[in-house]
């Protein structure tokens, strides 16, 4: 069985991420589950490695963040099926990024506003006055 252990150097080289990342993951506990630690301590991985990575690779690319990861790794850990917490993991993504969409709309119609009405030479009044006049 322990031939088809592979070394973090070898998992790192063919997963494209470095030791440290998949240390790192290690220490989050997202690698817990296909994971063993040899007679010298090194750590030791099953073939199964990179298809938690990949998942792992996938779920940050949408925009889950390494907890919320774990979350649905431990549901997966337990046997079951995570596909619904991925689901409203994916809905709640989409909401904020929807809320962060409006918040930059009205963002770029206040910026368009002050500088349709830009003033490159405001009067010496308003200049005594502020530090720019065209945005207080």
């Amino acid at each position: 069985m322990e031939t088809s252990l592979l070394k973090i150097g070898q998992v790192a080289s063919e997963s494209n991420l470095s030791v440290k990342t998949i240390r790192y993951y290690e220490e989050l506990g997202l690698l817990s589950s296909v994971l063993q630690r040899g007679e010298n301590a090194y750590r030791l991985f099953y073939p199964t490695v990179f298809n938690r990575l990949a998942f792992i690779k996938r779920a940050q690319s949408l925009g889950l963040s390494l907890k919320e990861i774990q979350e649905i790794l431990v549901v997966h850990d337990q046997g079951n099926l995570p596909c619904g917490v991925v689901k409203n993991r994916l809905l709640s993504k989409l909401e904020e990024i929807k809320q962060q969409i409006e918040a930059l709309e009205l963002l770029k119609s206040e910026l368009q506003g002050i500088l349709s009405g830009w003033q490159d030479k405001p009067s010496p009044e308003k200049i005594t006055r502020t530090i720019c006049p065209n945005i207080q």
